[in-house]
């Protein structure tokens, strides 16, 4: 899995006639705390289908524990991020779709009642769909059917997942619009998102910058104290640990690719001791960076 170098992810679909795309995540043998989806976003939705083990999933800072069978829906535009909990495999599928996927459904009046309010971010599916209603589950196998067709691509697979897919979005909007348009199931909203965005791709795009705490909440306009418990809230990590595991996750990517000395690499990742590097990258990656270099 490459990680991404800002938290905007760049999500490129490979047809923009049929835009989904699936991603197949397979992160053997993780370990508790290990990060299996980077913080990011991007303006598709992403549909995860857990397969095997468990993990803790961030959206727009909620957590969300997720085990096999679980599907979670990620609006457009929401931030998220995952973290394996235990000592095992991590496998879980994404489908990512954008809304323009639908674009020949417009003037469908039924279409525009039941599914454009989603797909136009005016209404929010649940995270976890089953988890507010066990019906929900039902519709998985709609998900299965699909990830087969994009797995396999046989002929005319394009028009069978994007009829999966309408028809997943039209039973949860069944099974949830009423509910949502009478106010009793509305979806807390972040106000603080798009701040915590610039803030978050300001760390992941120079790991070298000495960003402190108080530098970082100025950024967002929130005292230290407020933002320490709304980033928190929202990576799942402290601020000190998720610049940390930044610079550690951009020098493990220079170990491993580029040419330059273990000195070098720490200073590009804000360490100008090279032996408090080695302590901090042995403390976030169980290794060494001379072994890490070597394996």
């Amino acid at each position: 899995m490459t990680y991404p170098r800002e938290l905007w992810e760049n999500t490129r679909l490979e047809h923009k006639t049929y835009p989904f795309q699936l991603f197949r995540n397979r992160c053997h043998e993780a370990k508790p705390n290990d990060c299996i989806l980077y913080l990011h976003w991007h303006e598709h939705f992403e549909i995860i289908v857990m397969r095997e083990g468990s993990a803790m999933f961030h959206i727009d800072s909620r957590p969300y524990l997720v085990r096999a069978g679980d599907v979670l829906i990620i609006p457009g535009g929401g931030l998220h991020v995952g973290y394996a909990l235990h000592h095992e495999n991590v496998y879980y599928d994404c489908v990512v779709l954008n809304a323009s996927l639908f674009n020949d459904w417009v003037h469908d009046p039924v279409h525009a009642q039941f599914v454009a309010p989603y797909l136009e971010g005016r209404l929010h599916f649940p995270v976890m769909p089953a988890e507010q209603d066990e019906a929900c589950a039902s519709y998985y196998p709609l998900l299965d059917e699909a990830i087969v067709e994009l797995d396999a691509k046989p002929p005319a697979y394009q028009l069978v997942v994007k009829s999966k897919l309408h028809a997943f979005f039209t039973l949860l909007s069944r099974t949830f619009m009423q509910k949502q348009l009478a106010g009793k199931s509305a979806e807390p909203y972040f106000v603080n998102r798009d701040r915590f965005k610039q803030l978050i791709q300001r760390i992941e795009s120079d790991f070298a910058e000495k960003l402190s705490i108080t530098q970082a909440a100025k950024q967002v306009s929130l005292n230290p104290y407020h933002f320490c418990k709304l980033f928190k809230k929202l990576t799942g990590r402290t601020f000190v640990e998720y610049v940390n595991v930044s610079r550690m996750n951009e020098a493990e990517r220079l170990l491993r690719e580029s040419s330059q000395t273990i000195t070098e690499i720490a200073a590009m990742v804000g360490c100008e001791n090279p032996n408090y590097f080695t302590k901090l990258y042995k403390q976030y990656k169980g290794m060494t960076p001379s072994q890490t270099r070597k394996t």
